[in-house]
């Protein structure tokens, strides 16, 4: 075997050395529900041509985002990512470069990773950011973990706006660690049931804005309340281009703010990889996960960069340690440095009204289609209708015709009882004939199921 060298002797010797009989033994903790009951339905042997003419076929069967109208969004949003930021992650000093834990000749990376810090904490409206997570639901994850540490508090309340897939990283990690998790309901607006839900266990109130359902929400009041039970307010936001119209979650008293960086610098890219911000209040910073890039001087008095408050061994004392993620997006994180040097701050601003004015553009054309109510009144580049018949169905059809119209809520969500919602996003990249596809496709769709 080319790829497989060990002869069966080999392999006996390894199970003898471990103490396992045979293979399986190797992985007894893992559910048998889970496990692969024999080989897996692939031809045995093909020849390189035969994988390379066989893969291809299978890729071909995507659909590439610009290949026609596209409304997906749901926390992964298309935009426009300006050639030099692949041109300078491509080069070898950053593509290539490992963690900057000596930096005497990690100068580059860490004040590359300084210089996203200090635009995440601008972003976030807080003092305070980290270099970066794996994503926005992991860090979503991190922040409620966090909360409970500083509160030494069990109990995290989740706002029924949040997106689905942020509510069940966080149970997973939650329940691990012993915290419990009240996830509320989906709802477009629950605040008054958010802050109803508030008692003297709560480590946190975690809310989204804009909210799953594309809602712009002022999560002041929430805070208020969460502070007033000595609770903190972890405030998450899946599109980060909307902090370029919308108050900052610092401004509205965010304790901790947690965010999807994906739409600067980084394309949709199947899922991955994308990249967490994290930022906090000064008075958190020794209990925040991942790690932090500080500046200081050297022995001369000249600039440098540092990894600060936290050491690499401080993170691989497992129960102990601050945070099981110790280490960073980095490239990622350098493309969302790059693209949002290039966009200064008024291209920001700019690029955030481009988004606003077509989204608005997209949710009256699709409000003048009988059948169709929109249910978001206050949105950034993304809103929810609700249609006639079950939204999953009008996807699939919509799609025949080239439209990608949008997420059916019942893909983040089954059974939640919202089969016939669909959120819609729409970005600088979606034109005008784009919408109008959209809206005559979708009221023909329609039609057709009511002749």
């Amino acid at each position: 075997m080319r790829y497989l060298p060990l002869a069966q002797s080999d392999r006996e010797d390894m199970l003898a050395l471990a103490g396992a009989s045979v293979i399986d033994d190797l992985f007894v903790d893992v559910p048998a529900a889970a496990r692969l009951e024999g080989l897996v339905d692939l031809p045995r042997q093909k020849s390189e041509q035969a994988v390379e003419r066989a893969l291809g076929a299978m890729a071909a069967r995507n659909r590439p985002a610009g290949a026609g109208p596209f409304f997906l969004g749901a926390g992964a949003y298309r935009h426009h990512v300006p050639a030099t930021v692949d041109h300078l992650i491509q080069r070898s000093e950053y593509l290539t470069s490992y963690t900057p834990y000596q930096p005497e000749i990690a100068q580059g990376s860490l004040q590359a990773l300084f210089e996203f810090q200090t635009q995440v904490a601008e972003l976030l409206g807080l003092p305070v950011a980290n270099a970066s997570m794996y994503d926005g639901s992991t860090a979503c994850a991190e922040a409620v973990m966090m909360a409970a540490r500083v509160t030494r508090r069990r109990k995290a309340v989740l706002s029924g706006g949040l997106h689905p897939h942020y509510a069940a990283s966080a149970e997973t990690l939650a329940r691990a660690a012993g915290v419990v998790v009240e996830a509320l309901a989906p709802a477009l607006d629950d605040e008054a049931a958010l802050i109803g839900a508030i008692d003297a266990d709560t480590a946190c109130v975690v809310v989204q804005t804009p909210n799953v359902f594309g809602l712009a929400l002022d999560v002041s009041r929430i805070a208020e309340a969460a502070h007033a039970a000595g609770a903190l307010l972890v405030v998450a936001t899946t599109e980060v281009v909307s902090l370029g119209l919308l108050k900052s979650p610092g401004e509205m008293g965010a304790d901790i703010a947690v965010a999807e960086g994906q739409s600067i610098g980084n394309p949709l890219n199947f899922g991955g990889p994308y990249v967490g911000l994290f930022a906090c209040r000064e008075a958190l910073v020794r209990q925040m996960p991942g790690r932090l890039c500080g500046e200081t001087v050297d022995a001369e008095g000249r600039r440098g960069f540092v990894l600060t408050l936290s050491t690499r061994e401080q993170h691989i004392r497992r129960d102990k340690a601050t945070s099981n993620i110790c280490t960073n997006a980095g490239l990622c994180a350098l493309a969302f440095t790059i693209h949002m040097t290039l966009l200064g701050g008024s291209g920001f601003v700019t690029l955030a009204r481009l988004n606003h004015a077509r989204a608005k553009a997209a949710r009256a054309a699709v409000a003048a289609v009988p059948g169709v109510e929109v249910l978001t009144p206050r949105m950034f580049n993304e809103f929810a209708v609700r249609l006639p018949r079950p939204a999953a169905a009008v996807v699939e059809a919509l799609a025949a015709r080239d439209i990608l119209a949008g997420v059916p809520f019942s893909r983040l969500a089954p059974g939640a009882g919202f089969d016939d919602v669909l959120l819609i996003a729409a970005t600088e990249l979606t034109t005008h004939e784009d919408i109008a596809a959209l809206a005559r496709g979708l009221g023909e769709v329609l039609a057709e199921e009511t002749c």
